[in-house]
């Protein structure tokens, strides 16, 4: 059964960093490119980053984010992070980690002062 479980979400104010992580399970993880996406109220859901399979070697990042935001993988731990800094109003989401047709159940990212 494919699982992934994200951690890390929480309320910050603009300007700061959030690392989310992610375990996955189920799956042979490092055959799989992931990523992350996001899904705010009222807002189309937004690819914001992914990684290749095994070294993650290739990355991609939306440009809302692009500059702001690192996504990495662990192989061996099965695990992938998105280390978020100067976090924006506009980045409020609930965040999910996926590879498709799997994904998370998330976690909330709220920016506000």
């Amino acid at each position: 059964q494919v699982q992934f479980v994200e951690s890390g979400g929480g309320l910050v104010q603009p300007g700061g960093s959030l690392r989310l992580s992610c375990f996955a399970s189920g799956f042979r993880f490092e055959y799989y490119a992931v990523g992350w996406f996001r899904q705010a109220p009222g807002k189309e859901r937004e690819e914001v980053s992914c990684i290749s399979r095994s070294d993650g070697r290739n990355t991609y990042y939306s440009d809302s984010v692009k500059g702001r935001v690192t996504i990495s993988r662990d192989s061996d731990k099965n695990t992938i992070s998105l280390e978020m800094n100067n976090l924006k109003p506009e980045d409020t989401a609930v965040y999910y980690c996926h590879t498709f047709p799997f994904r998370g159940l998330g976690t909330q990212v709220t920016v506000s002062s």
